[in-house]
């Protein structure tokens, strides 16, 4: 029975070679990344309960990949499918034939070959992880239902016919995931992994250790856990602003990992051929370490594990104590025993000297070093860990701070602070992994206005899908070095697994594409088409990914006559439900179907409702419809540097004008280095309670009759802070005054009270002029 099923493969592999002269046409299939090459053909094929699932020839290393494939289509569909042996067997006239092998080397470590046709799929590749890819497309081709863990009914479980080959661009498609700021079970990792896995992502960067918390078991040193693992409750507080831990108070906060719980994740990973990188972080970042053992600082304790953010973090690895290196090498030691992968992260960023510059040990090792300061002193310490790394057959990889004092021989940058680190590294022969901030960090923002809070930045999806891992300056004898990109999900401002999917998804989606796919099939237009139909599919894996809000909305905008707002359905199959009032639409919201007409002052809220129920964070914008004569604010203009909110009293202004509202860009003021202090009669329409919300990048402060409400200092990002007063009705003095020091300029005001919920404050309340 072979000599005929072999003729029927040929044939198959023969029209599918004949037809890869015609893969031309635009790519329009629910597949992300997008494949290479991909031809719609006619038909479908029809998985049922009487398919068959042959593995060609003795392929034991490819049995994870099929059986993946398959327990996922059992599930959730009540099959019993199980792989067989093509050699002890004979054809099916509905099957699905895998094949691994040399014949196919011309696809690559990583690449496919996948037919599907109404009788028969055909998977080729060289590898189990090629094979593994195949299925992983297969899947994205089959209802979003097989993402079900539960049986589901009255599914017809098409897959549309298709012609594909396919492999990536890079070899390095990396995944973040900081668990140290803020801590996350096993369970979550393993969802982390499984959403990875859907788009062909291959690397997951662990950071597994941090000035908050300590993570990973270590059996030399259980003080790491048992001290370094947990930290005061402040998780009421603003990262920033956190108090440290004080005497008498116990660390509750946080959790770790045992060494067990590593493997197991390490093994969910390897089936999922995803390779665990682990982050251990030195010689800075380490307070938590230190705070279990303080002998191995400069200056000997003690500390407590930082419950926030503190900045300048000064207390690092003392460089200078020999007994520090046998401490590290030791954890090391564990950590590469216990992670098969070719790489270890030590991390090398940010960190502060100024102990080291105190430090006598440091100082007696840069001297017995011939070492000329201490960016030379770090490069000596990295040396040292590389060499220990290599001993253990391991490679040192780390952030882009590595270079500073001159890289050691054999070390992989990971380029964090934009290209120019991963550039050179390259130039000079060493291996790079992309990740610059401006593409890559995920903590960012999704958009400007109406989203959960966040770090600071700004970092649409459209931005990352401009994300090019091969910057123009690389030699092009050297852009050999770049093996791929990454992006990284820190999580000050990220407390829970729910916040956590939202920041990563849709954006991974888009990641994934431009590290995978040829830059010549990356179209943006085309993605979010095929983007739309992921959402079903996430809806089905119970992720919380971010829907993207209807769009024409965000901010504020003064207007002096009847005008009217169109708003824009971004989801095709969404629909878009709105109110004027400031209260969050629900279900039963109107529905947008026409330009909504603005003859007063109104607060617009409108969200995207998908098909399954699951909408967006609400889009705003509020309609000020002011008088030009009785509305408005002055304004006094104030140039210089200050280190928190200077008495402008004391100053002159060196301009004043008069504005419509608080916005700082609306004004004829730089990008830096300046103060604006605004005065208006704030008018109240009813007695009652107010609470007035502050928010500002920098720094700000409200006023009400004289009366210090809100003070929101600067040396942060975006931050709110917020007061609450008694006032009668009527009109009320009101100041403020904000500094723009550098970066982002954002100043906002809101208030809540007498049975409305938070909203901003209306233009047409600021009453003009003061008198």
């Amino acid at each position: 029975m072979r000599k005929p099923f072999l003729l029927l493969t040929l044939g198959i592999l023969f029209n599918y070679l004949s037809s890869c002269n015609l893969l031309k046409e635009e790519f329009t299939g629910p597949v992300i990344p997008i494949p290479t090459h991909a031809k719609k053909g006619e038909g479908k094929f029809v998985l049922t309960a009487n398919t068959k699932i042959y593995l060609q020839y003795d392929q034991k290393e490819s049995l994870p990949a099929v059986q993946f494939f398959v327990t996922m289509i059992n599930q959730c569909s009540g099959f019993n499918l199980k792989i067989e042996d093509f050699i002890q067997t004979s054809a099916s006239p509905e099957h699905i034939l895998l094949q691994v092998g040399d014949a196919y080397s011309r696809l690559g470590t990583e690449g496919y070959r996948l037919s599907i046709q109404p009788d028969q799929i055909l998977v080729q590749s060289n590898t189990p992880a090629g094979l593994f890819y195949g299925l992983q497309t297969l899947r994205q081709l089959l209802p979003a239902e097989i993402e079900s863990t539960q049986p589901v009914s009255n599914i017809s479980w098409q897959i549309p016919a298709y012609e594909i080959e396919d492999n990536p661009r890079f070899t390095w498609r990396g995944m973040h995931l900081d668990v140290c700021r803020h801590f996350f079970p096993k369970e979550f990792i393993k969802k982390y992994l499984d959403i990875l896995a859907l788009y062909k992502i291959n690397i997951f960067h662990w950071h597994l250790t941090e000035d908050q918390g300590w993570r990973i078991e270590i059996k030399k040193y259980p003080k790491l856990t048992e001290v370094g693992a947990w930290r005061v409750d402040r998780e009421d507080q603003n990262w920033e602003e956190r108090e440290q831990q004080k005497p008498g108070e116990k660390a509750t906060y946080g959790g770790f990992y045992t060494q067990e719980d590593i493997r197991e994740i390490i093994q969910y990973a390897h089936e999922r051929f995803i390779t665990v990188i682990p982050e251990i972080e030195m010689p800075g970042h380490a307070v938590a370490a230190l705070a279990a053992y303080p002998q191995y600082s400069c200056t000997g304790g003690p500390f407590t594990v930082l419950p926030g953010a503190y900045w300048p973090i000064t207390n690092i690895y003392c460089a200078g104590n020999e007994e520090t290196f046998t401490f590290l090498e030791n954890i090391l030691g564990e950590v590469c025993d216990l992670f098969p992968s070719e790489f270890v992260h030590i991390g090398g960023d940010e960190a502060n000297k100024v102990n080291w510059k105190k430090c006598l040990k440091c100082q007696a090792r840069i001297k017995s070093e011939n070492l000329k300061d201490e960016g030379e002193l770090q490069s000596y310490f990295i040396h040292r860990i590389e060499k220990f790394l290599n001993s253990k057959g391991k490679r040192l990889i780390g952030w882009d701070e590595i270079l500073e004092g001159g890289l050691a021989p054999n070390a992989t940058v990971m380029s964090w602070r934009g290209f120019n680190g991963g550039i050179a590294a390259a130039n000079a022969g060493h291996d790079v992994v992309m990740a610059p901030t401006d593409f890559c960090y995920f903590d960012y923002y999704q958009a400007e206005a109406d989203e959960p809070l966040a770090i600071g930045g700004f970092l649409p999806l459209e931005k990352v899908y401009e994300f090019e891992p091969v910057p123009p300056d690389i030699a092009k004898d050297k852009i050999h070095h770049i093996l791929g990109g990454q992006a990284n999900l820190w999580t000050e401002y990220i407390p829970t697994a729910g916040h956590a999917e939202y920041m990563l998804l849709p954006r991974l989606a888009a990641l994934a594409e431009v590290v995978w796919s040829d830059t010549n099939r990356c179209d943006i237009t085309n993605f979010k088409r095929r983007l739309e139909t992921h959402f079903n599919r996430l809806t089905v894996m119970n992720v919380n990914f971010r829907v993207p809000p209807p769009e024409g909305l965000g901010g504020s905008t003064v207007v002096f006559q009847d005008t009217s707002v169109v708003i824009t359905k971004p989801v095709e199959n969404g629909q878009i439900r709105f109110t004027l009032d400031g209260s969050d639409p629900t279900p039963q919201s109107d529905i947008y179907t026409q330009p909504l007409p603005i003859t007063q002052t109104s607060y617009i809220k409108a969200k995207t409702f998908l098909p399954g129920g699951r909408s967006s964070y609400p889009a705003t914008k509020l309609y000020n419809r002011v008088d030009r004569e009785r509305n408005g604010l002055d304004y006094r203009y104030y140039e210089g540097e200050w280190d928190s909110l200077p008495d402008v009293s004391i100053l002159t202004p060196v301009r004043v004008g008069k504005s419509y509202d608080l916005n700082p860009a609306a004004l004829p003021v730089p990008e830096k280095n300046y103060v604006l202090e605004f005065t208006t009669m704030l008018e109240l329409l009813q007695d009652g309670l107010y609470t007035f919300y502050l928010e500002s990048d920098d720094g700000s402060a409200l006023w009400i009759d004289d009366q210090l409400l809100v003070k929101n200092d600067i040396g942060h990002g975006l931050l709110e802070k917020n007061g609450t007063v008694t006032l009668p009705a009527g009109v009320h003095q009101m100041k403020v005054v904000y500094q723009q020091k550098w970066g982002d300029a954002v100043l906002r005001l809101s208030y809540s009270g007498n049975g409305f919920g938070k909203q901003p404050v209306p233009a047409n309340l600021y009453v003009y002029p003061v008198k």
